[in-house]
């Protein structure tokens, strides 16, 4: 055999063998369900007035929005209870929407600290699903039974509906009044 034919085969199995170590260091990477929750702009407070409707997967119109945000302010000013709606058109890597729903809430701290009366509402479009998060002083008075009826009979007829806004607005409005 000729030398050059010799150096082209070793050129070649090194390549393979290189190609093959490559492949398995790949397979080793180990993948995290966390959510980097600091890549989702945080609502800023209610007492000015400010985003308590995040409609990342544009639901809702500019004048439902507000109407919407109205609203739940106003809820806010009277109570001191924060409702955030949140719409998103992807929840990976979670695969559980009340698990997003509960550790979004945490993450932006909704609710006052102390009395942790907040509530937080998400909805995932393309997902097909709704969650309600509700803090620990929330959860005394709406309960996960409570939430998943409104859900069920309320939220949900309206989405089946296409009426988004109005599967929301129907849902908030019946949490403030059990709310009270």
């Amino acid at each position: 055999m000729k030398i050059g034919t010799k150096i082209l085969i070793l050129f070649l199995t090194l390549n393979l063998l290189s190609s093959k170590g490559t492949a398995q260091e790949a397979d080793t990477i180990k993948t995290t369900t966390e959510f980097d929750f600091s890549k989702v702009i945080k609502f800023r407070e209610t007492k000015i007035k400010g985003q308590i409707i995040n409609d990342y997967d544009s639901i809702f119109s500019p004048s439902q929005r507000k109407e919407l945000s109205d609203i739940i302010y106003d809820y806010n000013i009277q109570t001191s209870r924060q409702i955030v709606v949140v719409s998103i058109d992807s929840i990976k890597p979670y695969t559980d929407i009340q698990k997003y729903a509960g550790d979004l809430m945490n993450y932006w701290g909704v609710g006052d600290a102390e009395k942790n009366n907040g509530l937080t509402i998400v909805m995932c479009n393309p997902c097909r699903q709704i969650g309600i998060a509700t803090g620990t002083g929330t959860e005394l008075i709406l309960t996960d039974k409570i939430c998943k009826e409104v859900i069920e009979n309320t939220i949900i007829p309206e989405f089946k509906n296409g009426e988004f806004f109005n599967g929301i607005k129907n849902g908030v409005t019946e949490l403030i009044e059990k709310w009270k």
